[in-house]
């Protein structure tokens, strides 16, 4: 789903206003899509983004003094990431938050990360294990500290933010449209989604949304992407678990579905695909230049059907092996009530009850939206799984999109002036879960915030806690599962 909201002239609530309004959207069950701020003289503007359930977005906002305020984390624990990072970059104080520990090493902090403190787990007989920053192969930097008593992990604190770019500082310092090429290197495997709420933030706030067409092929390119990220994702725990078969059958797939995407596009992973007022995706002939060749419909769904065929075969073999779900079953659970407490989003969300998605809420680009694929384990079995039916319901509903799309020119519209005074925020559905850009314009329409949310950023905590009670064995298993994002915390 694309959402983008325009907001003009929030009001400033009271600090206990604030907080008390915020406190009861959350007791009613509205889900928080974020908490951020930015300073504004001496003080900090702080902003409560909230979604209800007809996907109506609502914005609360207070200006706080220095001093700060009572931390929601106790009651809330989804707002623990949000408010360590609020404090984190504008400096503001909040009071009873039980675990305010950097997120980045932000500002002055940068490059502290030998003083982060971890916890420590007393005992005679327990030992830590320190796995990374500096791992093998090519895997992004972080530091995970195990807290053992034999193969049994009590405790796992995760250290990111070693390669912390200023990616939000950044954003303020180029033409604000201008800035696809850094947008989509917010997370690498994810640039269709970033660019695409990037985009539509931009349209909103110039009051020229993209044309029903030009979403829906912008969805189609979102779900090659989905597809073949979680084909890699499949691929990595096919490999953890031993299943060699898998892991060749859905590497190869992911192949197909990336070069399928070059040949739309012009980049197996969408850059450039999507800006402001502009969709470069084309049948029956590449627009731009290189060594890419056109694209017809014949072909794409002769690419479909090879992946669909094939992926079904490599399924059943898959799901119906012993030593996978011996593997899998049971391992890194996390339940339906913890998943909701700690605000889990995406696939991992989904792999324990939730039912929360926003392609499902029936937006345009998504008509009919893409089936909710969701699962009741929360284990590495049931995160697994909730992945392959996403993947099903993904190249079904591709299936379908590109018999609806009628035209595949390259289009481009001239974006003019920002409104000023006014807050955007852009939601997708991105392939880990909802991805959120909120633009800030001043009096004069210049940009004075940008937020970029990943899901990653809310998903870390579940991870560590996933692992608790299981034999250190585990970990990579549950890593992969969860499969989140260095560089998508690492903002």
């Amino acid at each position: 789903m694309i959402q983008a909201q325009r907001f003009e002239r929030i009001p400033e609530r009271t600090v206990d206003d604030w907080r008390g309004r915020v406190e009861g959207a959350l007791r009613a069950r509205v889900h928080l899509l974020s908490l951020f701020g930015r300073r504004d003289g001496d003080e900090v503007l702080v902003t409560a983004l909230l979604q209800r359930d007809d996907g109506a977005v609502e914005v609360e906002r207070a200006r706080v003094a220095a001093l700060g305020y009572a931390s929601l984390t106790p009651q809330f624990p989804a707002l623990h990431i949000f408010e360590r990072e609020l404090h984190e970059q504008t400096g503001l104080s909040i009071h009873g938050h039980p675990w305010c520990r950097p997120v980045r090493f932000e500002g002055a902090a940068r490059g502290s990360h030998d003083r982060h403190p971890f916890h420590v787990v007393a005992g005679k007989e327990v030992h830590e294990v320190a796995v990374g920053p500096i791992h093998a192969g090519v895997i992004e930097p972080g530091a995970f500290r195990f807290m053992c008593l034999g193969e049994t992990v009590h405790h796992l604190e995760i250290c990111l933010g070693y390669q912390h770019r200023g990616v939000e500082a950044l954003l303020l310092r180029r033409d604000v449209r201008s800035l696809g090429p850094l947008v989509e290197s917010v997370a690498g495997d994810t640039s269709v989604g970033h660019a695409w709420a990037y985009s539509a933030a931009i349209e909103a706030l110039t009051g020229q949304p993209a044309s029903p067409n030009e979403s829906l092929r912008r969805a189609i390119l979102l779900e090659f992407e989905r597809v073949g990220m979680h084909l890699a994702t499949l691929a990595g725990v096919a490999a953890d678990v031993g299943f060699l078969q898998g892991a060749a059958t859905f590497g190869r797939l992911r192949t197909t579905v990336i070069n399928t995407i070059q040949r739309l596009c012009g980049s197996r992973f969408g850059r450039g695909a999507i800006r402001p007022g502009s969709t470069r995706a084309t049948l029956d002939g590449f627009a731009g230049t290189g060594p890419t060749t056109g694209l017809s419909l014949p072909e794409v769904h002769a690419n479909l059907t090879l992946v669909e065929r094939d992926l079904q075969t490599v399924e059943d073999l898959f799901t119906s092996a012993r030593t996978v779900r011996h593997r899998l079953e049971g391992v890194g659970s996390v339940s339906p009530a913890l998943a909701e407490a700690i605000g889990l989003v995406g696939p991992v969300a989904r792999a324990a009850a939730a039912h929360r998605d926003l392609r499902v809420r029936g937006p345009a680009a998504y008509d009919p939206p893409v089936g909710l694929a969701t699962r009741s384990e929360g284990d590495c079995w049931g995160r697994t799984l909730v992945r392959l039916d996403e993947l099903q319901h993904s190249l079904t509903w591709l299936r379908s999109a590109f018999e609806r799309a009628p035209h595949w020119t390259t289009s481009r519209v001239s974006i003019g002036a920002l409104t000023p005074s006014a807050l955007v925020v852009a939601l997708v559905e991105g392939l880990r879960g909802e991805i959120v850009h909120a633009l800030e314009t001043d009096g004069d329409g210049r940009l004075v915030h940008y937020k970029v949310q990943d899901p990653s950023l809310r998903n870390w905590l579940g991870l560590a806690l996933a692992v608790r009670d299981n034999e250190i064995s585990d970990f990579p298993i549950c890593n992969k599962t969860f499969d989140l994002s260095y560089c998508g915390n690492d903002l």
